[in-house]
């Protein structure tokens, strides 16, 4: 008798397939999401098998598993670089790996399933399946980085939120005082600024918690938030400092992994059902709350004070080393124990020694003022919830909110601290040796507009000067060490899959004014019919036949099913004809044009807002250009395999048109596979209509260009009818 986990004796080649099922996701749920379902179900029918392939997008999840599917399902594979719930899948063998081995390696994971661990509900079985699935590469993301990850997405909110709400409470009640800006008890703006707070105050046990839950699942979650609240709030300690975001990151992976470490032992069976939601909570909170005040506390809290005796006998030395010092110490920690060392030192010190505060003044708002600059320098290292981010960094670096840093340095600490410090310690000193000063004890640029700033231009350039400094440092860092979680990280692994994600989650985010972002390709959408073929093996529709057929498999050559030689005539048939419309009418007989006049990318960009306007439906074709530009300067539009995807969201379209055309010599596009683009795409939304049908639409199309037998028969066709028959079956 076989558990309802094992795959049947006769499965194999010859004999009836699996049932299995999948879960895709990605951190920006667009482009490898897709790309991983459809190279699973593709892989799935090819063996013989089938599947139904759960997909976790930007715009929610889609053909989303019943409890029926998972009840017959013979094996799960979570492809997956984000946190996705287990717990319906237990009893059930899992293998988890990362989404990149559901692109390079589906077959392999699909015979590696039928050997996976069982999932018993702890979080850690499944978990063990995801090294040997990764061949050459290890296991792609680890635990670690996925559970760091994990903290700093849920983190991010509060510290927006939070931030934020400070800064306009103190900009528009704010008072002056020698006690710092100063909100008045009775006034409107101080409601506003409590607000803030309270959300500021949990970011830090928001960090630590779902850390802790993406390691060990709900029953970590109270012990991961408790913790990273004992961790802020040092006087749980006898510390005037808490342990800071630093803090935080401990108490997670210390909740996570003692819980795992309790899950472990063997229970009466009576004792069992209340494990997870009683026993393992108290005893993982007792432990680690009190393990963190006796234990880690006590040096967190000899820290603090011995660097304060050591700043204390420092300040007769030289002005630049003192403000090299402090900008330092400001920058490391961004609220812990070595900052507020620093900020407390120069608050103690205002009526004495302005001049000290002012190098922490200048100083305070250089890391979220580096960091949100570097989203602006160079955006495609960043992912679009870290550009949105950075936005918000600027704003709060502005107020003087040092910890709007913190989720930037949470993601990266290797790269990100030493930027954020050495332009601390270039700010610091500059104020140091201008001698100039601050007579309030807060910090950043918004104490010179209230007038609380002695030397108010020198001031300015030592932190526009810091700023610069991180920005630029983090930017080489990143380059260098390959820590971009955007494009950069990505590019060039290979084809369009991977060059799609370089600006993959733009339709779904609002972008700043003037610098208009459309995605490349790759985005989100429905379930390809691939999938929905797999799903239902025994289904007829020429449009999952034709996509199946049509892509290959691991980047290699096409391999026809044998059933799409019969759907082939059938799809021809479906297929529009030369007058019809595709891609859901945005692309017509108007937007396409045989052979591209041009020979550079600038001039073929022109060409191509020309060929949209004849539509009716661009007002102004020169700033559609300007917009195309613009996003050129974030990062080539070209995906390699010689494609180009040109692309705006601008109001110089009045609706959504797309423009199709072919350089048979191929135009310089910058792509990373250094191919010329023959294929050249052009996409334009109106900024309020970026929405999720132009995610489908993105998404059908990066999938369908994958395939090198679709690309060759679209550089073949003869004329413009046949160029629409072969992108009508982008459906």
């Amino acid at each position: 008798m076989t558990s309802p986990a094992d795959p049947p004796n006769d499965a194999g080649a010859s004999g009836p397939g699996l049932k299995l099922l999948a879960v895709t996701a990605c951190p920006t749920g667009i482009a490898h999401t897709y790309m991983a379902a459809e190279k699973l179900a593709q892989a799935a029918q090819s063996l013989g098998h089938s599947m139904k392939v759960e997909t976790q997008g930007s715009i929610g999840a889609e053909n989303v598993l019943s409890d029926n599917d998972v009840s017959q399902a013979d094996g799960v594979i979570i492809a997956a670089d984000k946190d996705v719930d287990r717990s319906r899948f237990i009893g059930k063998r899992v293998l988890v790996v990362a989404v990149a081995d559901g692109i390079h390696r589906p077959e392999r994971l699909i015979e590696q399933v039928r050997n996976a661990p069982v999932y018993q509900g702890d979080g850690h079985e499944a978990e063990r399946g995801a090294a040997p699935a990764a061949s050459g590469g290890g296991k792609g993301r680890s635990v670690t980085y996925k559970a760091l990850m994990n903290g700093v997405s849920y983190m991010i909110p509060f510290v927006v939120v939070g931030g934020l709400l400070i800064a306009v409470s103190l900009a528009l009640g704010g008072d002056t005082t020698s006690k710092g800006i100063v909100i008045p008890d009775d006034s409107f703006w101080k409601t506003v600024n409590d607000i803030g707070s309270i959300g500021f105050e949990l970011m830090i046990p928001a960090l630590s918690g779902y850390i802790a839950y993406a390691i060990a699942d709900r029953p970590a979650l109270v012990p991961g938030m408790v913790g990273g609240w004992i961790a802020a709030h040092g006087e749980l300690y006898d510390s005037e400092a808490g342990a800071g975001f630093i803090g935080a990151i401990v108490t997670g992976f210390l909740a996570g992994y003692l819980v795992l470490w309790i899950k472990r032992v063997k229970v009466p069976k009576f004792v069992q059902p209340i494990m997870p939601i009683i026993v393992i909570p108290i005893v993982a909170t007792s432990a680690l709350g009190l393990f963190f005040i006796y234990v880690l506390g006590e040096p967190i809290s000899w820290v603090f004070e011995r660097l304060t005796d050591w700043l204390g006998g420092l300040t007769g030395t030289s002005a630049a080393l003192l403000g090299i010092i402090l900008g330092l110490m400001i920058a490391f920690d961004m609220g812990g124990p070595v900052n507020k060392t620093a900020f407390l030192f120069g608050a103690g010190l205002v009526s004495k020694n302005p001049e000290v505060m002012g190098a922490c003044a200048a100083a305070i708002p250089v890391p979220p003022l580096g960091q949100g600059l570097a989203t602006l320098l160079r955006r495609r290292m960043f992912d679009d919830q870290e550009r949105e981010t950075g936005l918000a960094a600027l704003f709060m670096g502005f107020f003087g909110i040092t910890e709007g840093a913190i989720p930037f340095a949470a993601a990266r600490p290797a790269r990100v601290i030493p930027a954020n410090m050495l332009g601390g310690a270039v700010a610091g000193a500059i104020a140091g040796v201008a001698s100039v000063e601050d007579n309030v004890p807060h910090g950043g640029p918004i104490v010179a507009v209230l007038g609380a700033v002695g030397g108010v231009p020198m001031f300015f350039v030592a932190v526009v000067v810091g700023t610069a400094v991180t920005a630029l440092v983090t930017i080489a860092l990143m380059s260098v060490g390959g820590g971009g979680r955007g494009a950069d990280a990505d590019a060039g692994a290979g084809g369009v899959a991977e060059a799609a994600v370089a600006g993959e989650a733009a339709f779904s985010a609002p972008s700043p004014a003037g610098a208009p972002v459309l995605a490349g390709v790759g985005s989100g959408g429905g379930t390809g019919a691939a999938s929905a073929a797999v799903a239902a093996p025994d289904a007829t529709a020429p449009k999952a036949a034709s996509v199946s057929a049509a892509e290959p498999r691991d980047g290699g050559k096409a391999e026809a099913a044998p059933e799409a030689a019969e759907a082939a005539p059938e799809a021809a048939e479906a297929a529009p004809e030369a007058g019809g419309k595709v891609l859901s009418g945005y692309l017509t007989e108007q937007t396409v044009r045989e052979r591209l006049a041009a020979d550079g990318k600038d001039a073929a960009i022109r060409e191509m807002a020309e060929l949209l306007a004849a539509t009716g439906k661009v007002a102004d074709t020169a700033e559609l250009v300007r917009a195309a530009f613009a996003r050129e300067d974030q990062g080539t539009t070209g995906l390699g395999e010689e494609i180009a995807i040109p692309h705006a969201k601008t109001d110089a379209v009045t609706a959504p048109v797309v423009g199709f055309a072919r350089s048979p010599e191929g135009i310089e596009w910058g792509a990373p596979d250094g191919t010329k683009a023959r294929l050249v795409f052009m996409i334009a939304v109106p900024e309020a209509a970026a929405g999720d049908e132009h995610l489908r639409i993105l998404a059908l199309l990066s999938r369908k260009l994958m395939g090198a037998e679709f690309r060759e028969r679209l550089l073949g066709a003869a004329d413009v009818g046949a160029i629409l028959r072969v992108l009508g079956e982008i459906e």
